[in-house]
């Protein structure tokens, strides 16, 4: 699909969603769903995404009567999760649950996709999770004003890890050494099982990273919290300030959502948005999200499409100013 498509499938989204809200009641919402209902997960258990799905799934089962299970289908870069949802019928008995990565990241990022983003349906926003940029001990700053500095004085000096190419991690530290004209070297992992500890044990410099997974080390401070890749200051962490504060503007908080396959029913589309965005909101799940370094975020379709083509384009951007060839 070229940009300019997948600029239009993103376009149009916001108006299906608008659609969708004045269907009538040809298919009955008292009679779904009837049957179990699936998550699938585009990576192994543990992540983000799979967190979230298993707080949200285990509510969902308790509202609406039938099992709601989790089944991780990693690999191909979302196209094992796609191929899943699509051998199953557009009768929202399967979703998946995940980030922006796989309908506004990986088109900027490979060349060839062995699925297509006009399959998947943006239904229901879920949750966000910002990012914290935490730098380790060794390196002589304690605050962003003085990593700024530092690394401007030093170009090239440091390193950072991600948790691979294209990775919200990733793009976040590409985005900020674009905007601020930063040289830092990148050290790319298999996911945060192996960029955390790369950290904490120094063989990296920094790196952006959920505040679950740092919240430990910040207490023996081993590493220090410069910034957070949301728009705004976190509750989790609020004497840490927001990326946006540097540079205006700045918003790379990974985004988890639900997609259904295209073609399913508006009115089941609106019975799993409306359910997903009543649970968000009860005292329960916040906590539990909140437990998980998560913050709510409800927003039904035309939010969610609207949010995914401001992604596109901060992916866009990034990438070019990075200077990515899609491989």
């Amino acid at each position: 699909m070229t940009l300019r498509n997948r600029r239009a499938v993103l376009k149009g989204l916001a108006a299906t969603a608008a659609g969708t809200l004045s269907i009538g009641p040809a298919w009955s919402q008292a009679a779904y769903p009837s049957q179990g209902i699936k998550f699938i997960i585009p990576a192994g258990a543990g992540g983000l995404p799979d967190t979230v799905a298993r707080i949200l799934g285990r509510r969902l089962q308790e509202k609406v009567g039938q099992s709601v299970v989790v089944e991780n289908k990693p690999g191909g870069n979302g196209a094992v999760s796609v191929s899943a949802l699509m051998s199953s019928p557009p009768d929202g008995t399967a979703f998946i649950v995940q980030d922006g990565s796989i309908y506004a990241i990986n088109p900027h990022i490979y060349a060839k996709m062995a699925y297509s983003i006009a399959d998947l349906t943006p239904t229901v926003m879920i949750a966000q999770a910002p990012l914290f940029l935490a730098v380790h001990q060794k390196v002589p700053v304690k605050t962003m004003k003085e990593f700024i500095d530092y690394v401007k004085a030093n170009p090239g000096k440091l390193n950072y890890g991600s948790s691979g190419v294209g990775s919200t991690h990733h793009l976040s530290m590409e985005a900020l050494k674009a905007s601020l004209g930063l040289q830092m070297t990148h050290v790319p992992f298999k996911g945060t099982s192996e960029s955390v500890p790369a950290l904490l044990g120094g063989h990296v410099d920094l790196a952006f990273s959920a505040y679950p997974s740092l919240s430990g080390a910040v207490g023996s401070k081993s590493i220090t919290l410069l910034a957070t890749n949301g728009a705004k200051r976190s509750a989790m962490a609020p004497d840490v300030p927001p990326v946006a504060d540097f540079i205006p503007g700045f918003a790379f908080a990974p985004i988890i959502g639900v997609y259904a396959r295209a073609g399913t029913p508006p009115a089941i589309l609106q019975k799993i948005a409306s359910e997903v965005a009543a649970i968000v909101k009860e005292p329960e799940i916040v906590k539990a999200f909140e437990k998980a370094g998560i913050e709510p975020a409800g927003g039904g379709a035309a939010e969610y499409a609207a949010e995914l083509k401001r992604e596109d384009e901060r992916v866009a951007k990034t990438v070019k100013a990075a200077g990515m060839t899609p491989q």
